[in-house]
């Protein structure tokens, strides 16, 4: 399994993702990664190795947002890799998912987005999550009733996180 952190704040919050992922990795974890929430679009910073690495050599306590949220990875489905670390954007970049567990459906729910022309970078089941928001935030506008409907969709035993621009 994963761990994952989320963190609204009225001051920066990088360390307190930081804090949060670190926490967790005790538990023995092969990757980790963070999104944040700039005035205008989301930061991706996302490596495979450890936590206490990762936010050295991406220089992760400089970046400056209130909103956050961070990974940090176990692999069950996909293979230790750059292309397979968290967090996992929708397509249009305006939502970024971190995820603990296992969505049981995500091969039919993968085939289904492709044939719509959804493009997959990773083998994870988290992607497909990333990918459910945006298709549903497109038809509604309203990021709430997409998380609805992607919940409704996906099966297994699960904890998520995602903001939103």
């Amino acid at each position: 399994m994963c761990g994952i952190s989320g963190v609204v704040g009225l001051k920066n919050i990088s360390e307190l993702l930081f804090e949060g992922i670190r926490n967790l990795e005790y538990r023995g974890y092969d990757s980790c990664g963070v999104a944040l929430m700039n005035k205008t679009h989301l930061v991706i910073k996302k490596d495979i190795g450890g936590v206490e690495d990762f936010y050295r050599k991406h220089n992760v306590l400089q970046q400056k947002s209130n909103i956050g949220i961070a990974h940090t990875r176990w692999a069950t489905h996909g293979k230790v890799t750059q292309g397979n670390t968290h967090p996992f954007t929708s397509s249009d970049g305006n939502f970024a998912v971190v995820h603990n567990g296992i969505i049981s459906n995500y091969r039919p729910l993968r085939d289904s987005l492709q044939k719509e022309g959804y493009k997959f970078s990773s083998e994870t089941d988290t992607e497909v999550i990333a990918h459910l928001l945006e298709k549903f935030f497109k038809r509604g506008r309203n990021p709430e009733k997409a998380l609805i409907k992607t919940l409704n969709l996906i099966e297994g035993t699960f904890a998520l996180a995602f903001i939103c621009t």
